[in-house]
């Protein structure tokens, strides 16, 4: 039976999950326990294992790598993965803050009014598919 989504990512299975997603090449279960400085290599065999279950890491003939699938809609920033959702945020606030702010215009036309609506709603979207994505567990 495949673990349950949220109950994965906890406590050393989290570390080693980031432990391997920050490395640039593929990990071996001795690179993991040393850099984590887990007790013996069946630990980490443990919890790589179950990060393969969960789909979250895949094998390939060198080691373990992340499951870049996972991260496919994803903007990595420093080690930080965001989701891509939120450079679309991100866009749609500065485009209303510039309508709002900038370009407003002295009488209210149904166009302005229009386009600030529909770039409201699209960042309403927006935020609620970017939430959806951040409560994933990666």
């Amino acid at each position: 039976m495949q673990d349950k989504a949220d109950d994965i990512l906890e406590g050393t299975t989290r570390k080693v999950f980031r432990f391997v997603y920050r490395q640039r090449e593929p990990v071996g279960i001795h690179d993991v326990q040393r850099g984590l400085g887990l007790s013996s290599p069946s630990a980490a065999h443990y919890h790589i294992a179950k990060l393969l279950r969960a789909g979250l890491l895949k094998e390939d003939g060198e080691g373990y790598t992340v499951n870049k699938v996972v991260f496919e809609n994803m903007v990595r920033i420093r080690g930080t993965a965001l989701p891509l959702q939120v450079t679309y945020a991100t866009f749609l606030v500065s485009a209303l803050a510039v309508l709002v702010g900038f370009v407003r215009p002295p009488v209210l036309s149904t166009s302005y009014v229009f386009a600030v609506v529909v770039i409201a709603v699209a960042l309403g979207f927006t935020i609620y598919e970017a939430y959806k994505v951040t409560k994933l567990p990666y």
